[in-house]
C-alpha cells in the first residue's frame, strides 16, 4: 500500500515537470520595494523580475508581482496574491524560428506551496505582426481574473 501514494506523487511530479518544459525556470530579479512592514520575517514586497522569451530571441519581459512576507513568507509557506503586471520590450533583433503556438507558456512561477501558479503566455497577432504577452494567476480549483497584458511590435529593421 505504501507504493501507491509514492507512485501518485511521482506521476504528479513528472506531469509538473513536463508542463514547465520550455518555460524559463527562473527570472532575474531587478529590484524590489517593501509594501508592508513585518515585525517577524521579511516584509511584503513588490518584486520586479526580467526574463527572456525562450522561443523569441530579442524580447525581454519585465514582471512586477506581489511577494508575501512574514514568517510564512520567509519559509516559503505563504500564498502570494494574484497581483502582477508585465511590460515586454524588443531588446534586439527578433528572430522567429518556426511557427509560434498561441497560448504558449513562456514563464511560470509557483506562488504558493501547492496549486497556485503565476504564468505568462504568448500570442502572435499575425494580422498586426505583434507579439502579445499575458500574465495571470491560476489555481487548480479556482484562478483569478486579475491579469495584465503587454505587446511587442515585430520591427523589420530594428536599430538599438
Amino acid at each position: 500500500m505504501n507504493t501507491i501514494p509514492r507512485l501518485s506523487l511521482s506521476a504528479a511530479a513528472l506531469l509538473l515537470a513536463a508542463a514547465s518544459l520550455g518555460a524559463p525556470l527562473h527570472a532575474e530579479e531587478i529590484g524590489s520595494v517593501s509594501t508592508v512592514f513585518k515585525m517577524l520575517g521579511p516584509n511584503d514586497k513588490i518584486v520586479v523580475e526580467a526574463f527572456d522569451d525562450p522561443k523569441v530571441p530579442g524580447v525581454t519581459c519585465y514582471l512586477s508581482r506581489a511577494k508575501t512576507g512574514g514568517i510564512k513568507g520567509g519559509v516559503g509557506l505563504a500564498e502570494d496574491t494574484s497581483d502582477a503586471a508585465i511590460a515586454c520590450r524588443q531588446v534586439g533583433p527578433i528572430r522567429i524560428d518556426g511557427k509560434l503556438k498561441d497560448g504558449d507558456v513562456v514563464f511560470q512561477k509557483d506562488t504558493s506551496l501547492l496549486f497556485k501558479t503565476l504564468q505568462v503566455v504568448r500570442f502572435h497577432d499575425r494580422k498586426r505582426n505583434v507579439l502579445v504577452y499575458l500574465v495571470y494567476s491560476d489555481r487548480i480549483i479556482e484562478g483569478s481574473p486579475k491579469n495584465s497584458v503587454s505587446a511587442v511590435a515585430i520591427e523589420k529593421n530594428w536599430m538599438p
